[in-house]
């Protein structure tokens, strides 16, 4: 799959910030540090986290920030937030190229792949593979064997598809 998942052009870049992008992130930074701490506690990503990607971070999310963060600080200090955020958004871009690459393989909008809808696909990246190739592929992704790949299961195996690159 790490194969495919180079073909389609799914792979994980570092990606920098436009300058008003950065601008926007210390912005919110300074607005959710409300005291001028020059930290955020874990209310005040919370709250950061909500304006600048729309959602409230699971209880997970946020111990795993402040588990990252230096213990000798009462928070997290603005260039560990703007790491942060930068990896958040990586990942939400990287998400987004995965579900535009299944979209496109999805030619019928079903919401999952079928073997077919595969061959078509690999025809397309790589057109010397073969029928066997393709198969033994399409069978490492459907995950629960029902001869449909979900976007979850074009997820995971992009995902693990990278790791193994």
């Amino acid at each position: 799959m790490a194969m495919f998942c180079s073909q389609a052009g799914a792979r994980p870049r570092t990606w920098e910030a436009s300058p008003p992008e950065h601008k926007k992130w210390v912005e919110v930074f300074k607005a959710c540090d409300e005291d001028n701490k020059g930290y955020l506690s874990r209310e005040d990503f919370k709250v950061a986290v909500v304006m600048l990607f729309g959602y409230k971070p699971s209880k997970i999310e946020a111990d795993s920030v402040m588990s990252s963060v230096d213990p000798n600080t009462s928070g997290i200090r603005l260039k560990e937030f703007l790491d942060i955020v930068r990896k958040k958004k990586e990942a939400q871009l990287y998400r987004n190229e995965v579900r535009h690459i299944f979209t496109a393989f999805d030619r019928h909008y079903r919401g999952y792949l079928t073997l077919e809808d595969f061959k078509k696909a690999f025809k397309q990246v790589a057109p010397k593979l073969s029928e066997r190739i393709i198969l033994e592929v399409f069978r490492e992704v459907d995950q629960d064997s029902d001869g449909h790949v979900s976007f979850k299961d074009f997820e995971y195996a992009m995902n693990s598809g990278q790791k193994q690159a």
